[in-house]
This record gives structure tokens, sequence and C-alpha cells, in this order.
């Protein structure tokens, strides 16, 4: 993989990409806030998620009645296919995972020692 430099929530971070297809991750975020790498993998899992329903123009149903706290529109229970994801927190794991799989480890190096402190 390869070490891109990127942005995460208005802040810059580095990204690694699968440089063939081989690899077994489709994606690795750095999350520098939170200091952990997000791992996503090639694998597909089917997951719950409350999605906006939809009438027969794709337009999304509003609440009939608003209780405090809710949406303004009404969700319904659907089955989405994602990737399966994986997170390292650990500051040693990090740095060992991008040291074996990426083919310019030095790139993170920056973000990694700043994220240690």
């Amino acid at each position: 993989m390869m070490i891109i430099k990127s942005d995460w929530n208005q802040q810059p971070t580095f990204k690694m990409i699968p440089l063939s297809k081989e690899c077994p991750y489709v994606e690795c975020i750095y999350d520098p806030q939170s200091k952990v790498l997000a791992l996503i993998g090639y694998t597909r899992k089917n997951v719950f998620h409350m999605m906006p329903k939809l009438d027969d123009n794709g337009d999304v149903v509003p609440r009939k009645t608003r209780t405090e706290g809710a949406k303004a529109h009404k969700e319904e229970r659907r089955t989405v296919e994602t990737f399966q994801e994986y997170y390292l927190m650990d500051a040693d794991d990090i740095n060992a995972f991008v040291t074996l799989f990426s083919v310019n480890p030095d790139a993170a190096e920056s973000y990694l020692t700043v994220a240690a402190v």
C-alpha cells in the first residue's frame, strides 16, 4: 500500500491505498483526533441501518407528528452491504501495520510522532 496525504475532519492526515489486487484492504485512514487507524477490508458483509423512508417518487416521507429529539422524517430498517472494518488504536500496532504494509512508511512518520506525544 502507498501512503498519501489527505484530510479527515478538516485536519491533515494520511491514507493508505492499495497498489495491487492482492492487497487485503481497500483503504486505510488515520484519524488524527482519535489517533485510530481505520482499515477497510475487501470482505463484504450485510449490516442493518436505519435509512430514511422514501415514497414512490423517491422523496423522504415526513413524520405526521414530531416528538422531541426525533427526526423530522420516517425511517426504516434496511440491510446494506458494506466492507468489513478494523480499527487499530494502539500506537505500536499502528506503527507496525504501517511499516509492514506500506512501501513508503516514512510518509506517515510526522503524523504518528505527533500522535504519540
